[in-house]
């Protein structure tokens, strides 16, 4: 159970579990004005619960392959605040974008989606769907995301730092174009290891910027990462 500062999450039924990546992209997001999110591989439920939070009117929908993992979801949602703003479904993207009425009807999707390709993959078959791409490749997670987003809707995703310029190669194909770059290193003299990215349709200034999740060893948090996190973590 992992305790924030406005919700409870529970996540023993999840493959992939609560972690820095999903906490970052649902402090991230960009959700002012978005009325409509679908959160992709929603797991626990926590960046669709993170989102419901900053956004008062926004409605989200999480969908997860997993069932344990879609149920987990419900219940945590059922539990938090903000119960008639979120709603849980054992789906996969690919079903989803199947249905004609949802084309074009989300303002705001959202993934940590599974990025492993050609690594080992986990002997555990929950945790092997949750984070290996066999389940949602880059290519179709671009290609579903085109058909079901608003002309003016945004894509968020966090990934691998090295899968950025794959990314954005894919994304332009569906005529999606990245105008928000973060990156994101451990330490100030390492490599970023992730990084965040907003897709639209609509040509924008891009822009980019990157922070530290850690200054020094003697504090967990850099203060861009508290200053990013402040609305949910309690202490």
């Amino acid at each position: 159970m992992f305790r924030f500062r406005q919700f409870i999450v529970r996540d023993e039924s999840c493959g992939m579990k609560v972690g820095t990546d999903g906490v970052l992209l649902g402090a991230w997001t960009p959700v002012s004005g978005c009325r409509r999110a679908l959160d992709i591989g929603t797991g626990s439920g926590l960046i669709a619960l993170m989102l419901a939070q900053r956004e008062p009117i926004l409605s989200v929908l999480g969908i997860d392959v997993d069932a344990s993992a879609a149920s987990q979801a419900a219940e945590n949602f059922a539990a938090s605040p903000w119960p008639e703003q979120l709603r849980a479904k054992h789906c996969s993207l690919q079903a989803l974008t199947g249905d004609d009425r949802l084309l074009g009807s989300f303002d705001l999707l959202v993934s940590n989606p599974p990025y492993f390709v050609d690594s080992l993959k986990n002997p555990d078959e929950q945790r092997r769907a949750a984070r290996h791409a066999d389940t949602l490749r880059l290519d179709e997670l671009m290609a579903c995301s085109a058909r079901l987003l608003a002309s003016d809707g945004t894509l968020a995703l966090i990934l691998p730092a090295d899968q950025e310029e794959q990314a954005v190669a894919r994304a332009a194909g569906y005529g999606l174009i990245p105008y928000r770059i973060t990156h994101v290193r451990t330490r100030a003299h390492k490599p970023a290891k992730r990084v965040l990215l907003a897709f639209s349709r609509q040509i924008r200034v891009l822009q980019t910027d990157e922070f530290v999740l850690t200054d020094n060893d003697n504090a967990p948090r850099s203060e861009a990462y508290q200053n990013l996190c402040k609305d949910f973590y309690l202490a």
